[in-house]
């Protein structure tokens, strides 16, 4: 009898051991993050270049800066200039954006020229995103950082 009661002991240390080493995993994944998480406008800067189009007079270097707003809920308006193979313009454009609970998602900015799709991560409680754009012939990161904080009158889009 005595036997079974410390081979019982021993499975239930197990598990519990097994429970609290799996927990943290569980937790770091989940970080909490959700749509509501990128509000407000920030500011960007886009670098990289277009290696390979459908169209090749597209081909070349390109950078972008400008503004993105997002308002909480999974839509987004830019308005941007932009540089390629040394051509500059204007533009704006719209999107969607989805925010996962480890802090990483997808964003794409709409234009009557191009669609770009990104994938992202939020860092910096928030206030900073680093992207990579996700479309095939395309070698081009985005780093945003919020403009106003939160508390600000002008944070809210």
């Amino acid at each position: 009898m005595e036997r079974r009661t410390i081979i019982k002991a021993f499975a239930i240390a197990a598990i519990a051991a097994l429970a609290v080493g799996v927990s943290p995993t569980a937790k770091a994944a989940d970080k909490g993050c959700s749509n509501a998480n990128m509000f407000g406008t920030f500011a960007y800067t886009t670098t990289g270049s277009i290696v390979a189009a459908p169209l090749p007079p597209i081909v070349g270097p390109y950078a972008e800066v400008g503004t993105v707003t997002f308002d909480g809920m999974g839509t987004l308006t830019y308005t941007f200039a932009a540089s390629h193979n040394g051509n500059p313009g204007l533009g704006t454009a719209t999107g969607t954006y989805t925010v996962n609970p480890d802090c990483t998602g997808t964003f794409t900015q709409v234009t009557p020229r191009f669609t770009s799709h990104y994938f992202f991560v939020l860092d910096s409680s928030g206030v900073e995103f680093q992207a990579i754009c996700q479309d095939p012939g395309a070698v081009i990161t985005r780093i945003g950082r919020l403009q106003f904080p939160v508390s600000d009158w002008r944070s809210f889009p």
